[in-house]
């Protein structure tokens, strides 16, 4: 049999020579490495003097995006009270125009009448004959209660109001209360 040291000698020999070719593998890769824990060393410098000053830009432009939506609702706010305030504009002169067409109208009506008034003629004079007699002119009460109601105009025919105007004036309310 073969000496027993013989074969330690060669199971080292064989041991050897397989971390020699590993480390001869290990060699490139361990240089690839070196290379990539550079570059991320690299990376890592300029991140740290990179990074916060963005990230301080970042927190700058978020306040500044804030404070513009704040501008923009306040804007939007005042809009609609500008709105408000020229409905309530609108609707004031609607009905100052409204209270100056009834003033109008009755001031027409009034010149008219008035004109009407002036320019009719007079009744010739009266002559003072006698009154005829009263027993063929005199009427039951009965009678002449239902001459003086055919007489009487009804309100409507009075006050005659526009067809394209709804709403009566301040003032013909108030004489309807009054009666």
């Amino acid at each position: 049999m073969i000496d027993p040291l013989f074969w330690l000698g060669l199971s080292i020999l064989l041991v050897a020579a397989s971390l020699t070719a590993v480390l001869v593998a290990a060699i490139p890769a361990l240089q690839e490495v070196a290379r990539a824990a550079r570059s991320a060393e690299k990376l890592f410098d300029t991140l740290s003097r990179e990074l916060p000053p963005t990230l301080n830009a970042i927190r700058a432009t978020g306040l500044e995006i804030t404070d513009l939506t704040d501008d923009v609702s306040e804007g939007v706010k005042s809009a609609g009270q500008v709105v408000k305030q020229v409905d309530q504009s609108l609707e004031t002169a609607r009905k100052q125009a409204q209270n100056i067409q009834v003033g109008t109208r009755s001031l027409v009506v009034g010149v008219k009448t008035a004109w009407k008034t002036f320019t009719r003629q007079k009744p010739a004079k009266r002559s003072l004959d006698r009154l005829p007699n009263p027993e063929k002119t005199s009427l039951p009460s009965r009678e002449r209660e239902a001459l003086r109601a055919e007489n009487r105009r009804a309100k409507s025919e009075v006050y005659r109001s526009n067809d394209g105007y709804s709403e009566a004036p301040g003032w013909e309310a108030s004489f309807d209360d009054e009666e």
